[in-house]
């Protein structure tokens, strides 16, 4: 199997303009946990896919926060549940 390269950067070192794309293709689908591919291109950036069962690779996707990403997904999934089952 062969895969291209991923690039795992702090937030606040990613382009706004890569942010706004993501943000955006995301929110198209709904409100939750989603995977958006997005490439650079013509000065601009191109959504590849968005993937609403996204892989969470260890040290790919948790190369920056490391557990805090699956405490920030389980803490989100608690507050989902709590909000729908009071």
């Amino acid at each position: 199997m062969r895969c291209g390269r991923s690039v795992t950067a702090p937030v606040d070192e990613v382009p706004s303009a890569c942010l706004d794309v993501a943000t955006r293709a995301a929110n198209l689908i709904g409100d939750s946990l989603y995977g958006v591919d997005l490439k650079p291109a013509n000065g601009g950036w191109v959504v590849i896919e968005v993937n609403d069962n996204p892989s969470l690779d260890h040290g790919v996707e948790d190369a920056v926060l490391k557990d805090r990403l699956y405490q920030a997904v389980m803490d989100s999934f608690l507050r989902r549940l709590v909000k729908v089952t009071g």
